[in-house]
């Protein structure tokens, strides 16, 4: 106690004054200090080094927020500022996105739904809201076309297609097959997607109105309004793609299965969860209602 009064009072009074009045040697007090900032030194670069695990274990995929989340849910106790400067120090940062194309045809005459969803992106249970969107994936033997349907109530892709055309065969209606597959429509279901042919085609259209399902599309050309669609490939490709060399469509097939039902779905940290993941977040919220 002597030892850390003197410390937290160096500014204030002489060392060697307050040594005498307390009647400690000086030499034990600065051995005690020295010993004291070695612990400290020690334990933050240990601290250091699990950051720089779980960032390399995340394939440099995680900024501090989520970094932090990982080291609280194992028991660390420490801040997003905390974890922010030890990785800047570190020379850690997560993966940067850059701009990527718009891939959907627009141009056709087909009927377009409202905007139904209105950018209303929070569902209160499953199968509320679904959004989907396409994007395209280069690979070195050509391009390929990923279209994913997410569910707003807990942002699990539930479906989605990897093809080699555009057609809503191998689009919209794969992915639309799989997500009926995972996940059970509930009567009142938004469907939200942009003003593509694929959406709009009549082979889609009468498929989501033989199940009820009411049909919402953004605005043309507003990306915004379909912004949980845009952002998940925003991850994928900062994530997955970008930074990384070309690769053939065989193994980009097996990079963006892994990416979506090993990695997003199961152990990513979503900031709109709170850094929870999805199981992580199905799981409270199940508790809950229990409890209630």
């Amino acid at each position: 106690m002597k030892y850390r009064f003197i410390k937290n009072h160096e500014r204030q009074f002489p060392i060697e004054k307050m040594c005498s009045i307390l009647k400690i040697s000086s030499r034990g007090y600065y051995k005690w200090k020295k010993r004291s900032i070695s612990k400290k030194a020690l334990k933050k670069n240990k601290l250091k080094q699990k950051i720089k695990t779980l960032y390399f274990e995340f394939k440099q995929r995680y900024g501090s927020p989520r970094i932090t989340a990982e080291l609280q849910a194992l028991g660390y106790r420490i801040s997003r500022v905390t974890v922010a400067k030890y990785m800047k120090e570190l020379g850690l940062k997560s993966k940067l996105s850059k701009k990527f194309k718009v891939t959907t045809n627009s141009k056709h005459n087909y009927l377009i739904a409202e905007n139904v969803l209105d950018r209303d992106f929070k569902a209160t249970r499953i199968s509320q809201k679904w959004v989907s969107d396409i994007t395209y994936i280069q690979t070195k033997d050509g391009f390929l076309y990923l279209t994913t349907i997410i569910d707003l109530y807990d942002r699990k892709l539930i479906g989605w297609s990897l093809s080699n055309t555009m057609s809503a065969d191998d689009t919209s209606l794969a992915a639309f097959r799989m997500a009926i597959k995972n996940r059970p429509i509930e009567k009142g279901l938004i469907f939200h997607s942009d003003q593509g042919v694929q959406y709009a085609t009549k082979k889609f259209t009468n498929i989501l109105a033989s199940y009820g399902v009411i049909r919402s599309m953004s605005r043309k050309g507003n990306c915004w309004d379909n912004a949980v669609a845009e952002s998940f490939f925003k991850s994928l490709k900062t994530e997955l793609i970008y930074g990384n060399k070309l690769i053939f469509k065989k193994q980009m097939e097996s990079e963006i299965f892994q990416y979506i039902e090993i990695w997003y779905n199961r152990k990513r940290r979503h900031s709109s969860l709170n850094y929870k993941t999805i199981n992580g977040f199905n799981n409270l919220n199940l508790t809950y209602k229990n409890v209630a």
